[in-house]
């Protein structure tokens, strides 16, 4: 009967050690899925980015009224699902330049949480 201490302990230090793996492999699936739902957002902004820096730079768009650019950069973001509105769009033309800046939120929910996403994106 001596020895039955030293199993039963072992045994006891097994279960712990896989309870410690399962909680640990249950958060990295939670941090994925998480990530999972808010990667979308994220790589839609990007996109918005890379149109904005593309109409900006197109020698065509310093002869286009400021009105038809934010038209254009509000058709995009609809096209992309992104909730973007006349408001959110500001167009300023200079001299043979155009800055446009765009300011939007992407609400996200979670399972137990609500999450909104501010993005910025603008043309330098």
């Amino acid at each position: 009967m001596e020895g039955a201490g030293i199993v039963r302990g072992q045994e006891v230090g097994r279960r712990a050690k896989r309870w410690r793996i399962a909680a640990g492999v249950a958060v990295l699936v939670l941090l994925v899925l998480i990530g999972v739902l808010l990667a979308p957002p994220y790589y839609e902004n990007w996109r918005l980015q890379r149109y904005l820096s593309t109409l900006a730079h197109d020698p065509a768009s310093a002869h286009r009224s400021t009105d038809l650019l934010r038209a254009l950069v509000i058709d995009k973001a609809a096209s992309m699902g992104l909730p973007v509105r006349t408001g959110d769009v500001q167009v300023t033309a200079g001299p043979g330049s155009v800055r446009i800046e765009v300011l939007y939120v992407v609400h996200i929910d979670l399972p137990v949480y609500t999450v909104d996403l501010h993005f910025r994106p603008s043309s330098h």
